[in-house]
């Protein structure tokens, strides 16, 4: 009986560290079934994590249009995907040339796209442009640089999809954006600014679709890692803006995402944010508490610039 009591508790979690295991591979083969044989476009898939969402939507069985400012960097996507599936189970993918901030060839890969599929099942808009810096130091010019490519080529892309989606009453549109999109960080004005009217595009349009079965989902990372990043170290972090943001700075892998990605479009959820406790309470302190997220900025701005100032 004595031995039977110190194994029980053993046994137990064995047993439901098992169920879990079996739930979420019975999930994620579920996940991979939703999208086998649909036509999935992908912007900036020769990214960190546009290839990571190729290689799970290949996998899965998709019909992948891949989409990238390079040729070369395409084809190499393209070898690495073919060389690593099964031929009976997947489809080669189509590959096209776009630079999404340059919004006057967009309704032409549109069209290329649409002649060739005839309808495009799922939108996976990935491409996005970073900057960073002071308001007064970033130009105008630059500014709309980073509008063109976070916000209306994105909006442009899925204009020219939308048409398609409604007639079919059909369609899942997938914008990947950032927490940034929800709060504004110091020194990338320009950035957050794009991704939250992106946001807000994205929030109306899924309210204006849902009538024709049009999902749309915005996935929110607080910012997406490369493989090999390490976080730099800085003195004046050791403040209680270390506390509120430092996390944010560890972001999250290109595999976390991509995976995501494909959990969101198989159960259609509306929004997911991608972030640990710390930021993740930034954006409810934010909605609740102004002052106080304001407070905390400015503070950890103030202390920035003491520091630079000292050194």
């Amino acid at each position: 009986m004595g031995i039977l009591a110190v194994l029980a508790l053993p046994l137990l979690l064995l047993g439901i560290s098992g169920i879990i295991y079996i739930y979420q591979s019975v999930k994620w083969l579920l996940s991979k079934s939703a999208v086998q044989n649909k036509v999935v476009v992908i912007t900036d898939a020769i990214s960190g994590l546009g290839k990571e969402c190729s290689r799970v939507f290949h996998t899965g069985g998709a019909r992948l249009v891949l989409c990238g400012r390079t040729w070369e960097m395409l084809e190499a996507l393209y070898d690495a995907l073919i060389s690593v599936a099964d031929p009976s189970m997947t489809y080669a993918p189509k590959l096209i040339l776009l630079d999404i901030s340059d919004i006057n060839c967009i309704q032409d890969v549109a069209k290329e796209i649409l002649n060739c599929y005839g309808s495009v099942d799922i939108l996976i808009n990935n491409a996005s442009m970073k900057v960073k810096g002071a308001v007064q130091s970033i130009s105008l010019e630059l500014d709309k640089k980073i509008m063109d490519a976070n916000y209306f080529g994105p909006i442009t892309l899925t204009k020219a999809f939308l048409p398609n989606m409604i007639s079919r009453r059909t369609g899942h549109i997938v914008l990947i954006n950032s927490i940034q999109g929800k709060i504004g960080i110091p020194f990338r004005a320009a950035y957050a600014a794009s991704k939250h009217a992106a946001v807000g595009f994205f929030d109306c349009l899924r309210a204006e679709v849902e009538e024709f079965d049009i999902s749309v989902s915005t996935v929110n990372p607080t910012f997406i890692c490369s493989y090999h990043s390490q976080t730099g170290p800085g003195n004046w972090e050791t403040s209680v803006w270390k506390f509120f943001f430092r996390k944010m700075a560890y972001g999250v892998h290109p595999v976390e995402v991509a995976e995501e990605v494909l959990r969101t479009v198989s159960s259609k959820k509306q929004e997911v944010l991608m972030a640990n406790p710390i930021p993740r309470a930034a954006v409810y302190i934010r909605t609740f508490f102004p002052e106080l997220f304001f407070a905390i900025i400015a503070s950890g701005i103030r202390e920035k610039l003491k520091i630079e100032e000292e050194n």
